[in-house]
């Protein structure tokens, strides 16, 4: 780039890619100042020290803020509510993320007089293409620098020998060589022996739930409460957003819960294989949706299960910051005005079985659907409805009998 920035605002982690980022930008850029931004969205412990690795690795500042609350209030009960789950699998856990992260990025990059923003995203994955859209939408006129897509780094062991040559400790090792990406939805493990879509992860790859051979030989029940569609409570306990969510990891994880294995599609179109830990989100998604059976009528739900993948489609892509999840937002908030209620799941060794549900919008009315004596229905207005319900079809095979007979009566009068 021909640009010669005086301050970058980078987003910064702490894990391999970001962290050999700073002595390379010291080095691109003589005299630049780098400002690390490191965002909290409950990565627990791998956040301890960031700072001052930040500082030791050449970084001038680095800000780090606490956006667990906003993540799981605002990026994760809303796709949650939405439905929106990406190859059939896909909990959107990085995804979701992303927006957020860039967005306070691009904050601390004003606060600060910063003239450009960097970001450690690989030029093979889809991060950089959530970060970037974020930057369009926040910061249209700061450049933006993606040393992956400019240095001669073209692997993590390539990575870990120029951290080693500049005294930037990391965890990764050749070894152990997974790219991870942790926050309170969830963790997610690529690379290295992972890449072979044939072989299954190791046992010791795990972090947040235990295998289900392992879990308990006893059934756990947990109860999941929801207002309008947001979890609100957990075995009947009021929680705010970030306590909900722990617990129900934690919950989950004991279970064996949560454990996805996906080959997935790339944006910039290659499929790559990643396993996926969602303990929390798969109890919520699996109640969420029992609790939307319970209460929404049949074309609602079906209309939901439509804009579903288009929801999921925005997210993984990184265009949060759109009319379009707006629309959406407006739409499934109407819908889940009657979403309230509690479901009751039964965890054993790896399933969530719904166990019961109830809510004062329930649509169903035993009244209606019992087979013993009723006298709110009847039966004999079925005959009607079957008759009007399949008037299309009577009336085609009506027309093709008499385009039959017609043409058996000319055959006759032809003979």
């Amino acid at each position: 780039m021909t640009f010669t920035p005086k301050k970058i605002a980078l987003a910064y982690s702490g894990g391999l890619d970001t962290s050999i980022i700073v002595p390379w930008l010291k080095e691109r850029f003589p005299g630049v100042k780098v400002v690390c931004v490191a965002a909290d969205i409950g990565q627990g412990d791998e956040l301890s020290g960031v700072k001052a690795k930040a500082i030791a690795s050449g970084a001038d500042e680095c800000y780090v803020e606490d956006l667990r609350d906003e993540y799981v209030s605002d990026f994760i009960f809303p796709t949650l509510r939405a439905g929106a789950i990406y190859g059939r699998k896909y909990l959107l856990g990085t995804s979701m993320g992303r927006p957020l992260i860039a967005r306070r990025q691009v904050e601390v990059a004003r606060a600060v007089g910063a003239d450009a923003l960097a970001h450690g995203c690989t030029g093979k994955g889809n991060d950089q293409v959530r970060f970037e859209l974020t930057y369009a939408a926040f910061a249209p006129d700061l450049p933006v620098i993606a040393p992956w897509r400019e240095w001669d780094i073209r692997s993590r062991e390539d990575a870990i020998a120029y951290a080693a040559r500049h005294n930037v400790p990391v965890t990764a090792t050749k070894e152990k060589i997974y790219s991870r990406d942790r926050n309170i939805w969830h963790i997610s493990h690529e690379g290295g022996c992972l890449e072979d879509p044939a072989q299954s992860a190791p046992d010791d790859l795990f972090m947040m739930s235990q295998s289900p051979e392992s879990a308990p030989d006893t059934s756990e029940e947990v109860t999941i409460s929801f207002d309008h569609g947001t979890p609100v409570a957990v075995n009947g306990h009021t929680m705010s957003p970030v306590p909900l969510l722990a617990m129900l990891n934690e919950i989950g994880g004991r279970n064996g819960i949560g454990r996805i294995d996906l080959v997935e599609d790339r944006l910039v179109g290659m499929k790559s294989r990643g396993i996926y830990e969602t303990p929390g989100g798969v109890l919520l998604f699996a109640a969420h949706s029992e609790l939307e059976q319970l209460t929404l009528d049949r074309r609602t739900l079906a209309a939901k299960d439509l804009i579903a993948p288009r929801y999921a489609d925005l997210v993984y892509e990184g265009r949060w910051w759109t009319v379009e999840r707006e629309s959406y937002d407006a739409f499934v908030n109407v819908t889940q005005e009657t979403v309230t209620g509690s479901v009751t799941l039964r965890l054993y060794k790896g399933n969530a079985i719904v166990a019961g549900r109830e809510s004062a919008y329930a649509l169903y009315d035993e009244r209606f659907v019992t087979f013993g004596e009723d006298d709110v229905y009847q039966q004999s207005d079925a005959a009607g409805f079957i008759r009007l319900f399949g008037l299309s079809a009577r009336v085609r095979a009506l027309r093709e009998q008499e385009r039959t007979a017609a043409e058996a009566s000319g055959d006759q009068q032809a003979a």
